[in-house]
């Protein structure tokens, strides 16, 4: 008995998948990348570790707290807590190389430190879509990308979702009237609504900037009803802040955008307490919600930046983009039970099982199913037909192809389907 043996185990915070379960996150995957495609967004991809000073240009409070940073030699460097950031990065280093407005896609692994709890990981996977401007972008893009969202959940069947929609203009709006100084902290505050309940957040909020204003803040907040019905509450508030009214404006820009991008009223709701708590967005925000399973979060967000590439560049670069965060969805959706009427097409269509010795003539039977672009693979082992016909049901694989000295002999092959349990001979030129 080896006593050094290690246990093996990934640390907390880290998805692994088993075979089964890892070829429906693939799926899930491929088939939001090719919505993506099909709408005219570029692939491009970011190293996951990047130079500290570029990362945390503008991050700073949590977001700067969770970063994973180091020292290698004399670089400091960081790995990357999202895709926008390195986004903003790549746009403002190859400005004269891209066609604007640039529209692009990435998927690829973050890291943030994050508590470790159900559902919330140190490293997970992203699936942005920006789309950045030179020098100015217009707000419709801010549907577009959120329209993109929609396509590709429904692309993988799913469809109890609803997208909450919100602009910060609007807050700061209010704030402004209000001659609220501590505007960060509020903000900070109402991003914390639904973790902490109304009642400690009107205790905190009462705290922050007394009785009065936060009655008023706090009512803003809950205005319900339909969208149309939002968007006219709030401009009966006779706010006459420019902010307030620029934030109001384009929140109903995007309403009507929305809907004829071919989104419903069905699938967005205003919610003026969505701020997402990275510090860069500056206007249209939102959040996505399973409807029936609004306790597990989030799992699509984003909003506009005005120029979050600032810091690397003197030229302009608004854009506006949203990130799935596909880790966390597939633990959603496996968690609600939607994985588990999830089928896929099975890749391996043929395994070819050799009886006797057999092996050159299950060399030319793959070699003429994978021509024809049918998946197909031999079993190499050497055990007995029953332990291979198990392995093949162990793999779920639909046709089995049994090639004995017979059908070496007659020129043909046996093929039988594992789940009618039936059995056919073809010839092999018919194959």
């Amino acid at each position: 008995m080896n006593n050094n043996i290690i246990k093996p185990s990934i640390l907390p915070g880290f998805m692994e998948l088993l075979p089964g379960e890892q070829e429906k996150f693939n799926d899930i995957v491929n088939k939001i990348l090719q919505v993506y495609e099909k709408n005219g967004c570029l692939a491009i991809d970011t190293p996951i570790i990047e130079k500290a000073e570029v990362l945390l240009a503008k991050t700073g409070g949590e977001t700067e707290k969770q970063v994973y940073s180091f020292k290698k030699g004399k670089n400091e460097l960081a790995l990357r807590f999202d895709l926008t950031v390195p986004f903003a990065r790549y746009a403002a280093q190859y400005y004269n190389e891209l066609t604007f407005p640039f529209r692009r896609y990435q998927l690829g692994k973050v890291y943030r430190g994050e508590r470790n709890q159900k559902g919330r990981y140190r490293e997970f996977y992203q699936c942005d879509v920006d789309v950045i401007g030179r020098n100015k972008l217009s707000i419709n893009n801010d549907a577009w990308v959120i329209s993109l969202a929609s396509k590709a959940f429904k692309s993988i069947g799913l469809e109890n979702y609803k997208f909450q929609i919100s602009n910060r203009k609007i807050l700061k709006g209010i704030l402004n009237e209000l001659e609220i100084d501590n505007s960060k902290d509020v903000m900070i505050l109402i991003d914390k609504y639904d973790k902490i309940g109304k009642l400690s957040f009107d205790e905190e909020l009462t705290e922050l900037i007394g009785k009065d204003k936060s009655e008023y803040l706090s009512n803003v907040l809950d205005i319900k009803g339909k969208n149309e019905e939002i968007l006219e509450a709030l401009l009966k508030l006779n706010v006459k802040n420019n902010y307030f009214m620029e934030g109001v404006k384009e929140l109903e820009k995007v309403k009507q955008v929305l809907e004829i991008l071919g989104v419903q009223d069905k699938e967005f709701t205003i919610n003026l307490k969505i701020i997402r708590g990275l510090d860069y967005y500056t206007g249209t925000v939102f959040e996505t919600l399973l409807i029936g399973n609004e306790g597990y979060g989030s799992v699509c967000s984003g909003g506009r930046y005005d120029n979050l590439a600032e810091n690397y560049t003197d030229n302009i670069l608004p854009g506006v983009g949203i990130s799935i965060g596909i880790t966390r969805l597939f633990f959603v959706l496996k968690e609600i039970g939607f994985l588990d009427n999830y089928n896929i097409k099975k890749k391996l269509e043929y395994l070819i099982i050799p009886i006797d010795d057999t092996l050159e003539y299950c060399g030319a039977v793959m070699k003429k199913l994978q021509e024809k672009g049918i998946g197909a693979a031999i079993y190499l082992e050497d055990d007995s037909l029953k332990k291979k016909m198990n392995y093949a049901n162990k793999l779920g694989v639909e046709n089995v192809v049994l090639i004995g000295e017979e059908e070496v002999m007659k020129n043909e092959v046996k093929i039988k389907n594992m789940n009618l349990g039936k059995e056919i001979r073809v010839k092999l030129e018919e194959l």
